[in-house]
């Protein structure tokens, strides 16, 4: 399928394609950032423009994945371009490559168009090839996410991509030495329950995740750089709006990573919020497969970058959808608990997710949560948990 076809069909799904930043002056948060735009006049219209000129330089230093055709053929199938259904993966590789270059190279690198890249930064976007050669290409991805229903040709929703990159990334750490590890961080996902199958807000365990970072450092340490992911399931046709404050509002985290979400069919990455706005970076352009890697400093990588920002009405995204944070250390993660924590307080009983220390077990042997929101216990008369569904 052309690109423009490709285009009007996203269109259809995701609606009409929004572009710029809109006359509003109300702060922008990106990723974590925030960008206040002035209302007034003179001088501050010059500091306005200087603050969007700052958005800009953020927002197309990002890293974008979108289709690519003339890869070699996925597996055994004759797949060498996954056009019309790979737009979730891609979404996820957005996010995973994000983590990455903010953990080397930091949440200040903005990308220089006068100067040579970075061999870090080349090397980032050298896993995320179109290969079975590069460690988290579309290609390994659904060969670890088979067990979860990925394929080539079939989409998939972000609670089986989640767990799909879960897999990878161990499988990864399996196959090389520690040395050589081409992931540096561990990744967790946040569930319903101990066992991922009940629905209910998804509880962040902080003695599981300490266990998860154990494991990933192979005992060395008790802590290492972590990646959280969150599937959520937050109403039936859309997404229920008693949760849009709190999805705005995850946006302030400094370790926000972003939402996966769109429409159904139609992924995207969602990077930033003004008011009930999503900003995000589309998967859906159609481009010819690039070769990067970070011995060749001349490659053109302007495929991997968008400089024209999109935005969706947060109320028409799709209710499942996947939020993801990097901490860097234990201080950034206990940071992210207590904002986590003071989110949830404040979400009306209706929290995206709750925060606890350990699972503790009553007189029946059934795991309990011991929680540490305490403010989230729900004083009204109900519980509004009708909208959760089972992932």
């Amino acid at each position: 399928m052309a690109s423009g076809a490709i285009r009007r069909f996203q269109e259809r799904v995701l609606g009409p394609s929004r572009t710029g930043i809109s006359s509003s002056t109300s702060e922008i948060w990106l990723l974590g950032v925030c960008y206040k735009i002035s209302d007034g006049e003179s001088s501050e219209e010059a500091d306005s423009g200087h603050v969007l000129t700052a958005f800009g330089q953020d927002f197309s230093s990002l890293i974008l994945m979108t289709y690519r055709r003339g890869f070699e053929p996925i597996g055994d199938t004759a797949y060498t371009s996954d056009v019309n259904w790979g737009c979730m993966l891609r979404s996820s590789q957005m996010l995973f490559a994000q983590a990455l270059l903010f953990q080397r190279l930091g949440r200040s690198w903005r990308k220089k168009e006068s100067e040579p890249p970075e061999e870090e930064y080349l090397g980032i976007l050298e896993l995320f090839g179109d290969s079975e050669a590069s460690a988290f290409s579309i290609h390994n991805l659904i060969l670890a996410g088979e067990s979860y229903g990925l394929a080539a040709g079939s989409w998939v929703g972000p609670y089986a991509v989640c767990r799909s990159w879960e897999s990878l990334i161990r499988k990864k750490r399996e196959e090389t030495d520690v040395k050589n590890k081409s992931f540096s961080m561990a990744v967790h996902i946040v569930s319903g329950s101990e066992d991922g199958e009940r629905g209910g807000a998804p509880i962040l365990c902080i003695e599981d995740v300490t266990k998860t970072c154990v494991e990933f450092s192979e005992g060395e340490t008790e802590w290492s750089p972590i990646l959280l992911l969150v599937p959520l399931v937050l109403g039936l046709d859309k997404v229920n709006p008693r949760y849009l404050p709190s999805l705005i509002a995850t946006f302030t985290f400094p370790q926000s990573l972003g939402i996966l979400g769109g429409k159904p069919g139609a992924s995207t990455y969602i990077v930033g919020v003004q008011e009930d706005k999503g900003f995000y970076l589309d998967p859906h352009d159609v481009q010819q497969v690039v070769t990067v890697n970070k011995e060749n400093r001349d490659v053109d990588t302007s495929s991997y970058h968008c400089n024209t920002p999109r935005y969706v009405p947060l109320e028409s995204l799709d209710p499942s959808l996947a939020l993801g944070f990097y901490c860097p250390d234990k201080a950034d993660f206990d940071d992210f608990c207590i904002r986590a924590t003071k989110l949830a307080g404040e979400s009306n009983g209706a929290p995206l997710f709750t925060v606890t220390q350990s699972h503790r077990r009553n007189d029946c042997g059934i795991a309990e949560s011991s929680s540490i929101v305490t403010s989230t216990e729900f004083s009204g008369e109900e519980e509004h948990e009708d909208d959760w569904q089972l992932l």
